[in-house]
């Protein structure tokens, strides 16, 4: 039986250029004006997807770096997507945009009352994908923690933001009109919060949600950040190999760490990063596909441009024919994204450099399993078959929010995907949480 899936957008330049290096740029939209993102989070939102992710940088990175990440606009500039988000819930009735915060840049008072305000000005459509960067660190005053600590961080933060979000007890908000009482202050919890990275003192002045807790999203994909995942997330955002294998095992994984936190797997959902490339006819897969199999120099090194801006690496300085050495990563990135480098593959000790490239300039058929070109049927397959057999949840498209670009992937897969039964028709009345949890 066919599987209703869960589907997103991973915003993926963040508030940036949209477009930037393609002709979609000549479309002469403002990427500093909210009118763009509006319009877009409109078709996101017809389309029936679930859920607007919103990546961000705080900085332009180390000093080293600086160059490589605004040659291209990729790594910066960024405006704030906190900021963004309240013009994309005025353009939208149902899709949840979670921008991305960093545990480390807000103190969690800040962060609770900010989100809460968000939470009931959206009709609880906020949610917040959390990240543990620390190479920003620097930017604040604040100190550089290693990978695990900043996660460590990010669980005492969460913690303490959920207990101001709940420290108006069931009863506190009585609105009584008759008697003139609007909340009774003895349920208020005014606690006293001392931990290892921070101190505070509630509650918040925020009333309570309606509907839930704002969602929480993460992205990590270390040991660290599976258990983070499985004991915090409602979503985990998930770059894994896109097999039937490889996504039964990350599920188990996932669903594992939410177990030995307490919780039930049927309480996170995991959805996929999916970039698939639509093409009109067999003959055209087979013509991009080998158009792709030997990269230019060139090619490989704009390959390797953009793996750096992710990794805060400059990989283009380096030789392209010795293997890569793992240490020339710092300890704030993330394995996940390094593993995206490695793309299926055991090692680095075992390949050169140019050989990560080309295997990531190159592209496969998504029929055979080598990579995602394909028709449109062969794509609504490949979605399909996932979902019926490996329990998928659902995936999130990744690209700019950009018109052009959100109708490249979806014009002709949404009608293909709602004709299977793959894609909701409409949406629930319970916000987010009800539409992404209620199958």
């Amino acid at each position: 039986m066919t599987r209703l899936q869960h589907f997103g957008w991973f915003f993926g330049r963040g508030f940036g250029p949209q477009g930037w290096g393609r002709p979609d740029y000549r479309w002469n939209y403002r990427w500093t004006s909210p009118k763009l993102y509006q319009q877009s989070v409109r078709e996101l939102e017809q389309a029936g997807l679930d859920l607007l992710i919103i990546e961000d940088a705080l900085s332009l990175g180390s000093p080293e770096t600086l160059d490589l990440r605004v040659r291209a606009a990729y790594g910066g500039p960024k405006l704030d997507p906190l900021l963004l988000t309240p013009y994309l819930f005025e353009a939208s009735s149902h899709i949840a945009i979670a921008p991305t915060v960093n545990a480390g840049a807000y103190p969690p008072y800040l962060a609770a009352r900010q989100f809460a305000t968000l939470q009931h000005l959206s009709d609880n459509r906020f949610g917040i994908n959390l990240v543990t960067d620390v190479k920003s660190a620097r930017h604040f005053g604040l100190e550089e923690l290693s990978h695990d600590a900043a996660y460590d961080r990010a669980e005492e933060w969460l913690t303490v933001v959920r207990r101001l979000w709940h420290s108006w007890d069931e009863g506190a908000l009585v609105q009584d009109a008759v008697t003139g009482q609007f909340a009774d202050g003895s349920r208020i919890d005014a606690f006293h919060h001392e931990g290892e990275y921070f101190t505070l003192d509630g509650p918040l002045n925020a009333v309570p949600f309606e509907e839930g807790d704002p969602l929480i999203v993460s992205p990590g994909g270390s040991g660290r950040g599976l258990s983070f995942a499985g004991g915090n997330s409602d979503v985990q955002l998930a770059l894994a190999p896109l097999t039937v294998e490889s996504v039964r095992a990350y599920r188990a994984k996932v669903h594992e760490a939410a177990i030995a936190r307490g919780r039930r797997a049927e309480d996170i959902k995991i959805l996929f990063v999916f970039k698939p490339e639509i093409v009109a006819s067999q003959e055209e897969v087979d013509r991009v596909v080998a158009a792709s199999l030997h990269p230019s120099d060139a090619e490989v090194r704009a390959v390797l441009a953009g793996q750096s801006s992710d990794l805060e690496t400059d990989l283009t300085v380096l030789d392209l024919d010795k293997p890569l050495d793992i240490s020339v990563f710092g300890q704030h990135v993330s394995r996940g994204t390094i593993n995206g480098l490695l793309g299926g593959s055991d090692s680095f000790e075992t390949q050169t450099l140019r050989d990560l490239a080309v295997r990531k300039a190159r592209k496969g058929r998504i029929a055979d399993g080598t990579g995602f070109v394909g028709t449109l049927g062969q794509v609504a397959d490949f979605i399909q078959r996932l979902g019926d057999e490996a329990d998928n949840d659902g995936f999130i498209f990744s690209g700019d929010l950009h018109p052009v670009t959100v109708h490249g992937y979806l014009d002709l897969l949404v009608p293909e995907l709602r004709k299977r039964g793959v894609l909701r028709h409409e949406y629930g009345t319970a916000g987010a949480r009800g539409n992404l949890l209620d199958f």
